[in-house]
C-alpha cells in the first residue's frame, strides 16, 4: 500500500476511534482514501491481491459504512455496504474475520425493515451462517424487531432502542418508530374524533409534550389546551349532498307504477 494511503488510514483510525469522533474530518479522509483505493485497484479488487492491503481496504469501508449512519446518510451507507460484499463474500475464505462485519450486516437488516423490504430481509438472513441468527447480538436484534413488527408488539420495538447492541442501531430504530407512529396515527384518526393528550402521547410512544406537539402539527391535528385533548383531522372525508326531493319523487313514481301493475 502506498505511503500516502497508509498515512491517511492511520489518521482515519485516530479520528474514528476517538471518544468524540470528528465526523467532518472522517468524511474528508474517507473521500481521500476512496480515491487512493480506486487508483491502487483495491476498491474493486480482482485476481491475486496483497491480503494485508485487502484487510485494510475492508476496514476503511467498514468505518465508512458506520460513518454514514452517524452522519444519517443512508445512500452513502448503501454504497459502502455494496462495496463491502466483495470482501465479505469473494475474499471471505482468505481474509481474517472482521470484528465489524456482523455489526454492519445487522444495520443493513434494520435498514431493510425501515423500508418494509421484508422479502429482501429474509433473503439476506438466509445468506448468513445459521449460528449467527441465534448467537450473534447484532443479528438477533433485527430478527427480534422483525418478529415484533409482525406481531404488532410496537412497545417491544420501542424498548429495543435502549437494548441496541451498538449506538448506530438507534438511528434506524428511530426511523422504524417514525413509520410505526404514522401507522398508529392513521388508525387513531379513523377510530376517534379526539383523544386526551396523555393517551395520545402514550399510544404514540412520545415521552414529552414537545415531541407530541411537533407530530400533531405535521398531521394537522388541533390541540385544545383547556380540555387537554387532541382533535384529529379527518382526511379524505367529503360531505355528499343527497338529492332528497328527486329521491322522494322517484320513490312515489315507482309506488304508482307498482299499484298499476297490481
Amino acid at each position: 500500500m502506498a505511503q500516502g494511503l497508509a498515512t491517511a488510514y492511520k489518521e482515519l483510525q485516530q479520528a474514528f476511534n476517538s471518544k468524540t469522533p470528528d465526523i467532518n474530518k472522517c468524511g474528508q479522509l474517507l473521500g481521500k482514501l476512496k480515491i487512493g483505493l480506486i487508483e491502487s485497484g483495491l476498491l474493486f479488487p480482482q485476481g491475486n491481491q496483497n491480503l494485508d492491503d485487502l484487510a485494510v481496504t475492508r476496514d476503511i469501508l467498514e468505518m465508512g459504512a458506520l460513518w454514514s449512519v452517524r452522519s444519517k446518510d443512508i445512500p452513502s451507507f448503501d454504497r459502502y455496504f455494496a462495496q463491502l460484499q466483495t470482501f465479505y463474500v469473494d475474499y471471505n475464505s482468505v481474509l481474517p474475520s472482521s470484528s465489524r462485519e456482523y455489526s454492519i450486516q445487522g444495520l443493513n437488516l434494520i435498514r431493510l425493515l425501515t423500508q418494509n423490504r421484508i422479502a429482501d430481509f429474509h433473503t439476506t438472513l438466509e445468506s448468513l451462517p445459521a449460528e449467527a441468527l441465534h448467537d450473534n447480538p447484532f443479528i438477533k436484534h433485527p430478527v427480534n424487531l422483525e418478529r415484533w413488527l409482525m406481531e404488532g408488539s410496537y412497545s417491544k420495538v420501542w424498548a429495543a432502542r435502549e437494548g441496541a447492541p451498538a449506538e448506530e442501531y438507534k438511528f434506524f430504530v428511530d426511523s422504524l418508530m417514525g413509520t410505526i407512529r404514522n401507522e398508529i396515527a392513521s388508525c387513531e384518526e379513523a377510530a376517534y374524533e379526539s383523544l386526551p393528550v396523555r393517551d395520545a402521547a402514550a399510544l404514540l410512544f412520545f415521552q414529552s409534550h414537545v415531541e407530541l406537539d411537533q407530530f400533531a402539527r405535521q398531521r394537522g391535528w388541533q390541540i385544545n389546551p383547556s380540555t387537554e385533548t387532541i382533535v384529529f383531522a379527518k382526511k379524505g372525508e367529503e360531505k355528499i349532498e343527497l338529492p332528497k326531493q328527486k329521491l322522494i319523487t322517484a320513490a312515489l313514481h315507482y309506488a304508482r307504477e307498482l299499484e298499476q301493475i297490481v
